[in-house]
């Protein structure tokens, strides 16, 4: 890295100290209040402190925070790495995430949708990571068709490296803006936001999963170099290779996440092999997949903020008699409309013991209803276990589904965990 101008590391530094304070007197982690300080005192801090490194920009409705601590895990094998893998992805949390380690030549930056052509114009990364997009926060999100026309039209401004799922359509759509690609096979569980043509409107024709196209206009789905078999839980590189994967994360969705990592390390230089190798490493991330034992019971956490999300969990769920806790909550970083439940099928937990928490337990409750699935209702996740001790002394387990400041609460009482 070039040497900053002497007002960036005033900047830097009043940023640096901000942070520190904020995390001593317990107020946060210092990541976003450390970058409000730094952008007062020089506006363009984030494009300087981002020349000379190697970045890659990880966006995505689901999957980001993950993907970037598993891009960051591998590429720890060259040394150290700028990241803000624990989830603040606005340009206040990358320039904190820059200033803390302003030595490190690779950097891995998860970034908001709605923040990537900003990001990616202040950054001028080498890769760009695209996953999945589908409907999220539906009270001050961007329509997801206008998010995947802006990524299209700044990735066409630039020379960077698109790393994307090709398996889903919008992704896919503005990836093809991008001089140059990787595409992944990485599936597309949830499909419901991806009918349409994102080029012409047309009805998406979808006979041979992951394959799609467009009868109308010929889009169609690009051909993959890298490719997720869930089935025998192998990563098939460019060369042909088979790779077991044998994640230490659950799911479908981390496997595609591995996936992804592995393309993006293979860019920086890695042999997936040994990537794999170091992706085994992350059992957690940011309190996600967490499992904690309390009054005797192992609690296993799970965050599902969207349709897609919740559908990733269902799917990861233990079997049926483990009970599961689903809490809802409506702030301003969920997003105060809760008519995505309406999205979510929720027939899958008919044959369970399902409890219901959090301040839209009421609105959880009246879908649980409508589809037919029996539920309690709760205050705290200790409440259930002793309500559960209390009727079967040799429970175990119990899954936790919850929003994103749900899920916050849970994890706090516990806490924290990583």
């Amino acid at each position: 890295m070039s040497e900053l101008p002497l007002r960036a590391q005033l900047a830097s530094v009043l940023g640096r100290s901000a942070a520190s304070l904020s995390r001593a007197t317990g107020r946060g982690d210092g990541s976003v209040i450390g970058g409000r300080v730094a952008l007062k005192v020089e506006p363009d801090l984030l494009a300087k402190l981002a020349q000379g490194r190697r970045l890659a920009l990880v966006s995505a409705t689901n999957g980001k925070t993950t993907t970037t601590r598993l891009i960051a895990q591998a590429l720890r094998e060259f040394g150290d790495v700028a990241t803000n893998e624990y989830g603040a992805n606005m340009p206040t949390g990358h320039i904190t995430a820059l200033s803390d380690n302003k030595s490190a030549v690779n950097g891995v930056l998860e970034v908001d949708e709605k923040y990537l052509p900003q990001v990616l114009k202040a950054t001028n990364p080498s890769f760009v990571v695209l996953m999945n997009l589908s409907r999220d926060q539906m009270d001050r999100a961007s329509e997801i068709n206008l998010l995947a026309k802006k990524w299209r039209t700044a990735l066409a401004q630039t020379d960077t490296h698109v790393i994307a799922n090709a398996d889903d359509p919008l992704v896919a759509w503005a990836g093809l803006g991008a001089p140059n690609a990787t595409w992944v096979s990485a599936g597309q569980r949830w499909k419901e936001d991806s009918w349409c043509c994102p080029e012409c409107g047309g009805h998406l024709k979808r006979d041979v999963d992951p394959h799609w196209e467009c009868p109308e206009c010929g889009l169609a789905r690009p051909r993959a170099t890298w490719a997720v078999d869930n089935a025998n839980d192998t990563l098939v590189a460019p060369d042909g290779q088979e790779l077991k994967l044998r994640m230490n994360l659950p799911g479908d969705a981390n496997r595609a996440n591995a996936a992804i990592a592995a393309a993006t390390a293979a860019g920086y230089g890695m042999h997936p092999e040994r990537t794999l190798e170091r992706l085994r490493e992350v059992t957690s991330v940011a309190g996600r997949y967490t499992s904690v034992v309390t009054m005797g019971v192992e609690v296993r956490l799970l965050l599902a903020k969207n349709p897609a999300g919740w559908l990733e969990s269902f799917a990861v769920l233990d079997p049926p008699r483990v009970p599961v806790i689903l809490g809802v909550n409506a702030q301003i970083p969920d997003g105060k409309d809760t008519s995505w439940l309406w999205d979510v099928d929720y027939t899958v937990l008919r044959d369970r013991r399902v409890f219901v928490m959090g301040e839209r337990r009421t609105d959880l409750a009246l879908r649980l209803e409508t589809d037919g699935v029996p539920f309690e209702v709760a205050d705290r996740v200790d409440e259930v276990l002793g309500k559960l001790k209390a009727e079967r002394p040799d429970i175990t387990k119990v899954d936790v589904i919850a929003n994103y400041t749900a899920f916050q609460q849970i994890r706090t009482a516990y806490g924290r965990v990583q």
